[in-house]
C-alpha cells in the first residue's frame, strides 16, 4: 500500500473497466469543508444531483445536514426514503409529474417536500390538483437572475405571482429559489462582484413584496460555483452539489475552493491500433461527452492528448506508445462528474487502497417506485 498513489487500488484483477471509484474519506472531508464555509449547518441544503446515492446522503445526515435539494422525482423519493427533513425538488413540474410529486408527499409524510413555480399557468395547474385532493403544497418562486433556463424575471409579474401563491389557501409560499450557475469567474473577488450584482435584483424584489405586507420566508441561492459568496449572506440557504465529489473542471476553474476530487474513473487500454495511439474503454457511454476535449484528466498518463471518442472508445495520443501495454489500468478524473455518475449503476467504494463496498446509484433512473 505504501507504494501506491492515493487514488490507486492495490488489486485490480477483479475490477471491471470502466468503473467509477469513490473515496468516502474524501467525501467526508468535502462535507466538513462545506460546513466550514457556511458556518451554520442549518443553512446547508446540498444538491444530490451529482451523486444520487443513499450512502452519501447518509454521510451528510450524520453530520447534521437535514435539508436537501434535488432535480428529479426519483432523487426526491430517495431523499424521502433516507429521512431528509426538508426536500426541495428544484425542477418546474408540469403534466403528470405534478401528480407524481403529490404522490411523493403522501408516501413520505414525515418529510416536507416543496417544489418550484415560475409562471401563472403552471401555478393554476398545481392549485387545481391541490384543491381536487384537498392538500396543501409548499412552493418556491423560481427567479431568473441571468441563467435564462428557468425562473421568472424579478419584476412586477414576479410580485403578482408571489402574491398569488401567498394568498391561495392550498399553498404555502416558501420564498425564492435563485440559481446563478452561469456565473463562473475564476477569481474569487471577481466572482463575488458578479454574483452580488445579480443578487441585488433578488434583494430589491424581496423588499418590494414585503412592502406590500407579504413575508418572503426563505431564500435558497446558488450552486457550487457561487457557494462561497452566498455562504457569506445571513439568512440565506446555500445549495452546493458538485462539492461532494468535485471534478477536474471545477478544480481548474475555482482554485480558491478547498474541495478534493472524490470520484475517479478506472479504465484500461483495450488496443494500440497505431504507433503512439492508445484506445481506452471509456466512451460516450462511460463519461460525460458534452464538452470539448479533454473529457477526463488522466492521473497516471503524462503527456497525452485525447483525440477521438465514440460510444465505447476513447482514443489518446502519447509520446511513446511502447511504454504502455494492452490491458494496463489507468485512473482519470472526470471533467464533469454529475452526468458521469449517472452512467453507472454502482460506485466502487475505495478505502486504504482496497475496494470495500459498492454503492448503488439509486436515483440514476427516471423512476424508483413513484
Amino acid at each position: 500500500m505504501s507504494d501506491l498513489n492515493w487514488f490507486e487500488v492495490s488489486d485490480t484483477s477483479h475490477l471491471i473497466s470502466p468503473s467509477l471509484l469513490v473515496y468516502p474519506d474524501l467525501i467526508e472531508q468535502n462535507i466538513a469543508e462545506m460546513k466550514s464555509v457556511v458556518g451554520d449547518v442549518s443553512r446547508l441544503r446540498p444538491h444530490i444531483k451529482t451523486h444520487k446515492t443513499a450512502e452519501i446522503i447518509q454521510l451528510q445526515l450524520r453530520e447534521g445536514i437535514r435539508k436537501f435539494k434535488c432535480a428529479t422525482i426519483a432523487e426526491a423519493e430517495l431523499l424521502g426514503s433516507c429521512g431528509g427533513d426538508e426536500i426541495l425538488l428544484a425542477m418546474p413540474l408540469v403534466g403528470a409529474n405534478i401528480l407524481r410529486f403529490v404522490a411523493l408527499t403522501q408516501q413520505f409524510p414525515e418529510s416536507n417536500f416543496s417544489t418550484l413555480v415560475d409562471n401563472s399557468g403552471t401555478l393554476e395547474e398545481i392549485t387545481t390538483i391541490a384543491l381536487e385532493k384537498n392538500i396543501r403544497l409548499q412552493l418556491w418562486m423560481d427567479i431568473n437572475v441571468g441563467m435564462n433556463r428557468t425562473g421568472i424575471v424579478p419584476d412586477g409579474k414576479a410580485v403578482a405571482l408571489f402574491r398569488e401563491i401567498d394568498e391561495h389557501p392550498q399553498l404555502e409560499a416558501m420564498g425564492f429559489h435563485v440559481y446563478d450557475g452561469h456565473i463562473r469567474e475564476t477569481d474569487f473577488d471577481r466572482q463575488k462582484e458578479v454574483v452580488d450584482t445579480a443578487y441585488l435584483s433578488v434583494v430589491q424584489l424581496k423588499e418590494t413584496i414585503e412592502q406590500q405586507g407579504i413575508t418572503v420566508k426563505h431564500i435558497v441561492a446558488g450552486g457550487s460555483p457561487s457557494f462561497p459568496v452566498h455562504a457569506q449572506r445571513a439568512n440565506v440557504d446555500v445549495a452546493p452539489g458538485t462539492t461532494l465529489l468535485w471534478d477536474a473542471r471545477y478544480g481548474e476553474l475555482f482554485p480558491h475552493m478547498n474541495f478534493q476530487p472524490a470520484a475517479i474513473l478506472f479504465t484500461r487500454i483495450i488496443s494500440k491500433p497505431a504507433p503512439n495511439i492508445l484506445c481506452f474503454d471509456l466512451g460516450h457511454k462511460s463519461i460525460a461527452p458534452e464538452m470539448n476535449f479533454p473529457r477526463v484528466r488522466f492521473l497516471n498518463l503524462p503527456d497525452s492528448e485525447q483525440i477521438g471518442q465514440s460510444e465505447e472508445h476513447l482514443v489518446v495520443k502519447v509520446a511513446d506508445g511502447s511504454s504502455y501495454e494492452v490491458g494496463q489500468g489507468f485512473y482519470a478524473l472526470p471533467m464533469h462528474v454529475c452526468p458521469t455518475v449517472a452512467k453507472y449503476e454502482t460506485l466502487q467504494v475505495v478505502k486504504d487502497g482496497s475496494i470495500i463496498n459498492q454503492w448503488q446509484v439509486a436515483a440514476r433512473n427516471q423512476k424508483i417506485t413513484i
